[in-house]
């Protein structure tokens, strides 16, 4: 996790104090040291969580922005790049009007900005000035389309070996699906080669439409293979394969054709029941037959960083001496 936001209305304690206590906490059962800012909106507890990593030593890695005096002090001496969803373009051009720092980007006129930079930019000078213009979001929001594309470590010569490709794809695609509740209506399947090197290029997509919206992997997988005859083509070293899943639309949540056919209960059981075996021995401990268990063409991972912290099969081990 990247970073988190939290609604401290009706914490009774001293903020602050409380802070602290997560602060520690976290870094008693995960053992990582984060940093915490308190702001009075989303743009100024970012700054404020800035301000407890540039000044830890001053902080002890929490900074409480909630203040006039507070706010002042830090955004005078912060840059334009380093406010909460300004690039680097948008520093240039700031910086060609004199603005270097985010007390002067928070003076300005918010309708100018808007006429000049756009809406986003004008919410974040009205949450440099305190003003809330950016909702905490409690849950994530369903995704519109779901896409599954990975490089491939070694390349793709032939048909069976993409299907299995295919279908390995397909499989975490639909956990995504059935995640959210949600069922497809559109697929497109698409492969290429390597922009890069020597040899032939070659890339070609193509689009199919399940006779009902569904999550069902089976039939899921069955289409996009069937999709690969139609664009596979001999003679290339394919590098990269994609699934992009689309016209989703959520379970309970649109209406059904009363002409056309919907999916079985005995698919809706199977697919609960693969998420529920999946979910307690791991995510790919039942999948298709199609799906290999350690195919040639999967990534490469040997740089991949330990996850010391968050898997139990990675926790570091120490030899008494």
């Amino acid at each position: 996790m990247d970073e988190l936001f939290a609604d401290l209305t009706g914490i009774q304690e001293p903020v602050g104090d409380f802070a602290r206590e997560i602060q520690s906490r976290i870094k008693l059962w995960v053992g990582m040291p984060v940093g915490i800012g308190i702001g009075h909106t989303k743009t100024l507890a970012k700054a404020a969580q800035h301000a407890s990593k540039v000044y830890k030593k001053q902080t002890g890695g929490v900074v409480d922005l909630r203040s006039e005096h507070a706010v002042k002090w830090l955004l005078q001496r912060m840059p334009c790049n380093e406010v909460w969803g300004v690039g680097r373009r948008l520093t240039e051009h700031l910086s060609a009007q004199n603005v270097t720092t985010a007390w002067q980007l928070a003076n300005l006129d918010p309708k100018t900005v808007r006429q000049r930079y756009g809406v986003v930019l004008e919410r974040t000078v009205r949450e440099l000035s305190g003003e809330a213009c950016i909702e905490l979001q409690e849950t994530e929001p369903d995704r519109q389309a779901i896409c599954t594309s990975r490089m491939f470590g070694t390349r793709v010569t032939t048909k069976p070996g993409m299907q299995e490709a295919i279908a390995a794809y397909m499989h975490r695609a639909s956990q995504k699906l059935r995640k959210q509740r949600s069922l497809t209506g559109v697929i497109r399947i698409g492969i290429r080669t390597s922009p890069f090197g020597e040899g032939p290029k070659y890339s070609n997509a193509v689009t199919i439409t399940p006779p009902y919206p569904t999550d069902d992997v089976l039939l899921l997988t069955r289409l996009a293979n069937e999709a690969i005859n139609t664009i596979w083509r001999d003679g290339f070293k394919y590098s990269k394969a994609e699934i992009l899943l689309m016209d989703l639309r959520k379970r309970g949540e649109y209406t059904e054709d009363l002409f056309t056919p919907s999916q079985s209960i005995k698919s809706d059981s199977l697919m609960r029941v693969l998420d529920q075996v999946n979910r307690r021995f791991g995510k790919n401990a039942v999948h298709s037959g199609r799906m290999p268990l350690s195919p040639d063409w999967e990534m490469r991972r040997e740089l991949l960083s330990p996850s010391y912290t968050t898997s139990f099969y990675q926790l570091m081990k120490f030899a008494a001496i």
